[in-house]
């Protein structure tokens, strides 16, 4: 399990869930704070193999948009480009390459709260 981070426990309590006392609450806040606080488009690696996507470990894509998929609070999905066709990944299976500050601390907030649960 990963260290507790005061930072990131208070920002994802007080701007990521704030007011949501539902689990489908909650899964919308990570919708909404990963669509607006990331920055597309931008480079990431597969850092994960997952049976629900075709991407292999190391695989780079880019990354353009959040599709309109319901959201979960166990996987987050994000458009890559991948074979000359766009698709949803889990952003759980990604890391940031070539990205904003807000968009690696908008992945790795996701990736600490995942890692917490």
């Amino acid at each position: 399990m990963t260290e507790r981070d005061e930072e990131r426990e208070e920002r994802i309590k007080m701007r990521i869930i704030v007011d949501a006392y539902t689990q489908d609450e909650q899964a919308m806040g990570w919708h909404i704070y990963l669509e607006e606080t990331m920055d597309f488009p931008f480079e990431a690696r597969c850092i994960e193999k997952q049976e629900v996507s075709p991407l292999e470990l190391g695989e780079t894509v880019r990354v353009v948009g959040k599709p309109s998929s319901e959201p979960s609070l166990r996987q987050q999905f994000v458009t890559v480009e991948w074979m000359d066709r766009e698709l949803g990944v889990p952003l759980e299976q990604l890391e940031p390459m070539d990205a904003s500050s807000d968009s690696e601390q908008a992945i790795a907030d996701w990736h600490y709260w995942l890692d917490r649960r």
